[in-house]
């Protein structure tokens, strides 16, 4: 094991919170795991207690291995662990294009194992000693999404809730290609969301895996499972705008569940939730909803049923608040330097620099994205911020000298302004 100085590989992302960084070499021990990783752990500013940790797990793959380094950077995903008082974990696995993804992505086959002895380092690092007990939320694309489902049959009493973002395990394993796991009754009381690409329904490399997502789907819901179904009508495999529903799902299932005291999950109420044809964006309460269980997509609130609406609609989710406004704006040798946290419903987009009330320029100073909407830290294939990682910098090329005040004003991905 190698403990590594995550400050120093990115020291203007250090501002808030403290970052950890643990990593393993690859193992040709039986049962343990065959290639290398690296987790890293951000805990936000000022936590006294950690009260969970959101899993960030990334795809197959060497470029989805090498995105997940990123993850735990991510400032939106940031906003939701310091909401909860929890810590964001990204991991990334040492695979190379071409080798077997199911060495890490089958938990059995040692990532488990070497998962838990992360969070064990990382309590003793960051004197955080509850990180071996408190619960999970975890995010999964792709090969991350077959890691989460096995994970929920290891560990269903840990799990506070999960994302699928194009991926689970239930179709190969119903189909013999690797051990079926032990599922019990425990696996069927945590919320899932099942979140695919419409166009990955209809290619041959990524469609038969979204057939399998919704036979999963119905299984659960079939036991009356607090299981939900959102597809994405713009996306293939990509994960696109699917944080900006993700997020408000996970973020209502940590409230739901996190204990105020001591670690052990509360108990999910499945019938104060509502419920949907899981391709339909109307809903009922529970209560009142007469179809077929097993078709029926589940929501916790009335508000993320409108939400998933709308990203069934248009691929993403709006918002009509305001970013926070930056902080701790300084001016040295011409450089202005601020700190910021994204807006929990709709992350950072930019920033504006004012001198003297009058803009003098952006950060960054064109929005481009290839995968979703623009952001400051510019999304990868698979949800995590691009390299190099954005900083809140800017140098004023043309100073005044009687300058009086330098103002940063923050935007979120739908353009509106903080304060």
């Amino acid at each position: 094991m190698r403990l590594l100085a995550a400050l120093l590989l990115f020291p203007l992302l250090a501002q808030a919170g403290s970052y950890f960084t643990v990593e393993y070499p690859a193992s040709d021990k039986p049962g343990e795991l065959v290639y290398g990783v690296t987790y890293t752990l951000w805990v936000p500013e000022g936590v006294e207690k950690i009260r969970g940790v959101i899993v960030h797990q990334h795809g197959c793959g060497a470029g989805a291995c090498k995105g997940g380094e990123t993850a735990a950077y991510d400032l939106h995903w940031q906003a939701l662990a310091e909401k909860h008082d929890c810590a964001l974990m990204g991991p990334s696995y040492h695979q190379a294009d071409g080798q077997d993804c199911r060495q890490w992505c089958d938990p059995r086959n040692g990532s488990e194992k070497t998962f838990l002895r992360s969070l064990e380092d990382f309590a003793k690092q960051s004197k955080h000693p509850e990180l071996t007990q408190v619960p999970w939320a975890l995010w999964g694309h792709s090969g991350g999404g077959f890691w989460s489902s096995l994970m929920l049959a290891l560990h269903p009493e840990r799990i506070a809730a999960i994302w699928f973002r194009s991926g689970s395990a239930y179709h190969v394993w119903e189909r013999g290609d690797i051990p079926r796991p032990e599922l019990t009754d425990a696996v069927y009381q945590v919320p899932l969301c099942f979140n695919g690409g419409l166009k990955e329904e209809q290619d041959k490399r990524h469609g038969p895996a979204r057939v399998g997502d919704r036979a999963m789907f119905a299984a659960w819901r079939a036991k009356n499972a607090p299981a939900a179904f959102a597809r994405d009508p713009r996306t293939g495999h990509e994960c696109g705008d699917s944080r900006y529903l993700a997020i408000p799902f996970l973020d209502a299932c940590l409230a739901m569940r996190l204990p105020e005291k001591g670690h052990a999950l509360r108990p999910v109420k499945v019938g104060d939730g509502w419920l949907s044809e899981m391709d339909s964006m109307e809903a009922q309460p529970a209560g009142q909803y007469e179809g077929p269980k097993e078709s029926s997509a589940w929501m916790p609130n009335e508000k993320l049923v409108g939400d998933r609406a709308e990203y069934m609609e248009t691929g993403a989710v709006g918002d009509n608040t305001p970013p926070p406004a930056p902080t701790n704006v300084t001016l040295k040798d011409g450089v202005i330097s601020w700190e910021a946290k994204a807006d929990l419903e709709s992350g950072l987009q930019q920033f504006i620099i004012q001198r003297d009330g009058k803009e003098i320029g952006r950060v960054p100073e064109k929005g481009v994205s290839k995968f979703g909407r623009p952001l400051f830290q510019r999304m990868t294939y698979g949800d995590t911020p691009e390299k190099p990682l954005a900083e809140m910098t800017f140098s004023d090329k043309t100073p005044a000298a009687d300058a009086k005040a330098y103002l940063v004003i923050a935007i979120n991905s739908v353009g509106l302004s903080s304060e």
